[in-house]
């Protein structure tokens, strides 16, 4: 008697063992992409809230410390709701630079003209711009507002004289077609050389 020593798997038990692994890595690449996505969402988050925070400190830190030019001009050129323009010693050399942070292409730019000659005069321009903040997609709210030493609102643009305190407000998205939300920081500068 012959005795049927079957080694190998029938048709259907291959076709059964092919789905179930169709379906086990059907559901590991549906893991891997949506963790790959959470991983993008979080990093761009993290990159809108960094770029606005440190952007908002910068400019505070700055607006802080404005004072009298070195030519005697007032602290404060103009007050505008996206455009401001003041003297500051921005690099703490001890010279007082002009100093024009403005929107522009999705960025805060900071535009830095340093004096030259003697009496120091302040060339017409921006001799350097550096983006203090990227991915600014500021919708609801200006980037500067300004308000008088009784803390009320001016109008912009503000009468130079009344401004004592500047509000730096930034929206930021790194990515707007990914991230759904606005990553919005903000912060106030009494310009201490200004305090009546």
């Amino acid at each position: 008697m012959l005795s049927k020593n079957k080694k190998g798997m029938s048709l259907i038990e291959m076709i059964i063992a092919i789905a179930i692994f169709t379906i086990g890595i059907e559901g590991f690449s549906l893991l891997f992409v949506k963790t790959w996505k959470q991983n993008s969402f979080i990093l761009e988050k993290g990159t809108a809230s960094m770029a606005a925070s440190r952007g908002v400190q910068k400019t505070v830190d700055v607006i802080r410390k404005a004072r009298q030019a070195d030519n005697g001009a007032y602290p404060i050129i103009s007050a505008n709701e996206n455009d401001l323009v003041i003297y500051s010693d921005i690099d703490k050399d001890g010279v007082t630079e002009k100093v024009h942070y403005y929107l522009s292409g999705g960025a805060l730019k900071a535009g830095i003209t340093d004096p030259a000659g003697a009496p120091p005069a302040y060339p017409a321009g921006d001799q350097t711009v550096n983006d203090v903040s990227r991915y600014v997609v500021n919708t609801s709210a200006p980037v500067f507002s300004y308000y008088d030493s009784d803390n009320n609102l001016l109008t912009t643009p503000a009468n130079v004289n009344e401004v004592r305190m500047v509000k730096v407000y930034l929206e930021t998205n790194a990515n707007p077609a990914h991230f759904p939300n606005n990553v919005d920081i903000q912060s106030f500068a009494t310009i201490r050389n200004l305090k009546n």
